[in-house]
């Protein structure tokens, strides 16, 4: 039922996009499967040229398949895809171009959220949902930013593992002065051997 409607919703943004249709068209017969890892759920998405096709516990064969955590496969359509690739938060398997092509159509058909949950729970429950659903979001880059700025200050400061920050800029003031010092130096030296061994 769930795939159904998310089939459904897929397929009108498709039909309001120029570039996603493109892409669909040019994606027809290919085939890709999604595996949510912690869930135990595939989904397999075929492009029928005009359409989408979405089935839940595909079978036969496909071009390619992505897995993750739900968080990191909604991360593919982001700013930065590669991170989570290069990092095998996401694995792939198969075609790594075609699934880039995939990607992009998700970005062009860009589901509105809110809207789509308005069509399932009405205008007032889906409104109240997207908006604690960014205020998750925005809590989450909150923590982990002050997780990262907590732990950075800990091993500067307590363990002594990392220098801090002003120590490592003044050491690196520090070099770049006995480098400019020890360029001079040799410069004053190569005058003076120049000078000794001139004939007088």
């Amino acid at each position: 039922m769930l795939t159904a409607t998310i089939e459904n919703a897929l397929n009108r943004n498709l039909a309001a996009s120029l570039r996603a249709r493109e892409l669909c068209g040019a994606l027809r017969g290919r085939r890709l499967q999604i595996v949510v890892t912690g869930l135990s759920i595939r989904v397999g998405i075929t492009s029928l040229g005009d359409s989408l096709q979405l089935t839940r516990e595909p079978s036969g064969e496909f071009d390619v398949e992505v897995a993750g955590s739900p968080v990191n496969l909604l991360a593919l359509a982001g700013a930065q895809p590669q991170r989570l690739l290069q990092s095998g938060a996401v694995r792939v398997q198969g075609d790594a171009e075609l699934l880039e092509r995939y990607r992009e159509l998700a970005v062009a058909l860009g589901p509105d959220l809110e809207e789509e949950l308005a069509g399932l729970i009405g205008d007032l429950p889906a409104h109240h949902l997207a908006r604690l659903a960014l205020g998750v979001a925005r809590f989450g880059r909150r923590v982990a930013r002050t997780t990262v700025q907590n732990t950075a200050e800990y091993l500067a400061h307590e363990s002594r593992d990392l220098v801090p920050r002003a120590e490592a800029e003044a050491f690196f003031d520090a070099v770049d002065r006995l480098r400019e010092d020890v360029d001079r130096t040799g410069a004053r030296l190569a005058a003076l051997e120049a000078l000794a061994g001139a004939p007088r």
